[in-house]
């Protein structure tokens, strides 16, 4: 079996926008990611993780802090679910309203400053060239709010 960065590769992107013909090439030779758990999970406990898709319906900066944005988030319930994210330093809240991303939905409530968040959205971590990388994972809109992953 060969390492997980033994093809270090480029890989074209298709551009953000639908319908956009721009391809971004990506040069993967300069990224680290951590090494896979070697622990593993039986599927009882995985199976008590509740991923859904929420539409991400309000974001802004919370006063105060420079690492957190606070989510208003559709869950597919009838109530507004609120996660709070450290996510500042790599997105501007505006440009996330509208995204359609992926949360755990069934962690405990934790305070941080002084708001309760309810969850935690699911991003994706590596590091470039000494550089921490983040990107939300974002999924297609057509997927509703409260869809369950498995």
């Amino acid at each position: 079996m060969k390492p997980l960065d033994s093809d270090k590769k480029t890989a074209a992107i298709p551009a953000a926008v639908p319908g956009e013909e721009e391809v971004v090439e990506i040069d993967f030779s300069k990224v680290e990611i951590e090494p896979l758990f070697e622990e593993e999970v039986d599927f009882d406990t995985f199976s008590k993780s509740d991923f859904r898709a929420v539409k991400i319906k309000e974001c802004e900066a919370v006063p105060k802090s420079k690492k957190l944005l606070k989510f208003v988030l559709d869950d597919g319930t009838d109530e507004d679910r609120i996660i709070l994210s450290g996510i500042h330093e790599f997105y501007e809240p505006e440009e996330l309203v509208g995204k359609t991303a992926i949360a755990i939905t069934n962690l405990p409530p934790r305070a941080m400053m002084g708001i309760d968040s309810n969850g935690m959205l699911i991003s994706a971590v590596h590091e470039e060239e000494g550089e921490e990388k983040l990107h939300l994972l974002m999924v297609d809109p057509r997927i509703p709010a409260g869809a369950k992953l498995y």
